[in-house]
């Protein structure tokens, strides 16, 4: 604007434009073009999925690194694998091992700008068809459905378990993602597990059990059998 004026003679500081602006209640910055990122993520979905990983020191001082991915339309989540090395050449195989068994289609994915994240990485989707996106550096919102799977393993899980060794932490994380999948209700899925089956009606006069995993620390409750 300050621009404009200036080639039809007006001199004016930009502060002076800006200040206008503001009396005005306009934001000297207008909004771009196109849709925010929260409503691309919507608009997307279903072809999209997020991954990232999460670190779990054990009682020994050694440092395992989890990497997972997790579909934003469902919520269903995949435990892709643990190391105490997550060099590019690891984290690619597991991008590999994920397409093997996934059976739907993918048009972007999303990841942080950790260096694990390769060329190699984003190769792998780039085979089927996806584009990887790379989240902005310091925004952990822009990967919002990853942190928020992590802070639901910490707090459900994690934080409440003595990690001795990679063996017991596959097997708890391996449980914990089993029942978050299959069983622990999701507000934004209307009380429905990402994988679960749809809620049917029962006779009220059925016993409910409860059934306990991740070595007791998580409930779950069904009808009798």
């Amino acid at each position: 604007m300050q621009g404009e004026l200036v080639g039809l003679g007006h001199s004016i500081a930009a502060s002076t434009v800006w200040k206008i602006l503001r009396e005005a209640g306009r934001d000297p910055n207008p909004p771009r073009t196109g849709p925010s990122w929260s409503a691309f993520i919507r608009s997307q979905a279903k072809a999209v999925i997020a991954t990232d990983f999460f670190t779990v020191d054990s009682v020994l001082l050694r440092r395992f690194y989890v990497l997972f991915f997790i579909e934003i339309d469902t919520r269903v989540v995949h435990l892709a694998g643990i190391t105490t090395n997550p060099t590019g050449p690891w984290t690619t195989q597991q991008a590999r091992n994920l397409l093997m068994r996934l059976k739907r289609t993918i048009r972007f994915v999303i990841h942080d700008r950790a260096g694990q994240y390769t060329r190699s990485f984003d190769d792998v989707f780039t085979a089927v068809g996806a584009e990887a996106i790379t989240t902005p550096p310091g925004a952990p919102q822009a990967n919002a459905y990853t942190e928020r799977w992590v802070r639901s393993d910490r707090h459900e899980l994690l934080d409440r378990t003595i990690i001795w060794n990679q063996r017991q932490l596959r097997l708890l994380l391996e449980q914990y993602v089993t029942h978050y999948n299959q069983h622990r209700p999701h507000r934004s899925l209307r009380q429905r597990a990402p994988a679960g089956k749809a809620i049917a009606a029962i006779d009220t006069a059925e016993p409910i059990q409860r059934h306990t995993t991740c070595a007791g620390l998580i409930n779950e409750y069904r009808t009798a059998a």
